[in-house]
C-alpha cells in the first residue's frame, strides 16, 4: 500500500514538474526590467526570455518579438535553449516511463524485477531532467544578480529575476523529488 502511494506521489510530482518545465521554457519572463534609482519608467516593462523579448506598456498593451536570427544570439542563450528543450523532451519521456511502470507494477507479479528496473530508469531520467532544468535557470539567476550589483552595468540594462526562473526552480525541485521517490524503490 505504501509502495502504491509513493509511486502515485512520484507520478504527480513528475507530472507537475514536467508542466512547469514546459511553461518555464516558453515564458518570456526570464529577465525583467528593474526600477533602480532614477530609472522610474513604470509605464513600460521589458521581459527577456529564451525565445523572445516583450514590452508591456501599462499592463494594457503587450508587444513581443522573436529573436531575428539564431546566429546573433549569445552562445549562453543558445545553450540554455538547447538544455531546456532537452529537459522538456526528457521530462515527457520520464513521465511516460513512470506511467507505464506504475501501471504494470501491480499487474505483473511474476517479474517484479523487470518493472522495478523500469521504474528506476524513470527515476534516473527525472533526476537528470531536474539537473538539466536547474543549470540554465540557476546560471541565469546568478548572472542577473551579479549584473544587478555591478556598478559598471548601466542602470537601464539592470534586470531582475523573472517569474520563469522561479517556476524553473520549483519545477527542478519537483522533478528531483520525483526522481528520488522512484529511485528509492
Amino acid at each position: 500500500m505504501a509502495c502504491c502511494v509513493l509511486q502515485i506521489t512520484g507520478l504527480i510530482l513528475g507530472g507537475v514538474g514536467m508542466v512547469g518545465t514546459l511553461a518555464a521554457t516558453v515564458m518570456p519572463q526570464w529577465r525583467v526590467s528593474a526600477y533602480v534609482d532614477g530609472n522610474i519608467v513604470v509605464f513600460e516593462t521589458i521581459w527577456e526570455g529564451l525565445w523572445m523579448d516583450c514590452i508591456s506598456q501599462l499592463g494594457i498593451r503587450l508587444q513581443c518579438k522573436s529573436y531575428d536570427s539564431v546566429l546573433t544570439l549569445p552562445p549562453t542563450l543558445e545553450v540554455f535553449r538547447a538544455l531546456m528543450c532537452i529537459a522538456v523532451v526528457l521530462s515527457i519521456v520520464s513521465f511516460l516511463m513512470a506511467i507505464v511502470g506504475v501501471k504494470y507494477t501491480h499487474r505483473t507479479k511474476e517479474c517484479p524485477q523487470g518493472i522495478s528496473i523500469f521504474i528506476l530508469a524513470a527515476g534516473v531520467a527525472f533526476l537528470l531532467t531536474g539537473i538539466l532544468v536547474l543549470i540554465p535557470v540557476s546560471w541565469t539567476g546568478g548572472s542577473i544578480i551579479r549584473d544587478f550589483y555591478d556598478p559598471k552595468v548601466p542602470v537601464p540594462l539592470k534586470r531582475e529575476l523573472g517569474a520563469a526562473l522561479y517556476l524553473g526552480w520549483v519545477s527542478a525541485a519537483l522533478l528531483i523529488a520525483a526522481g528520488a521517490t522512484y529511485c528509492s524503490f
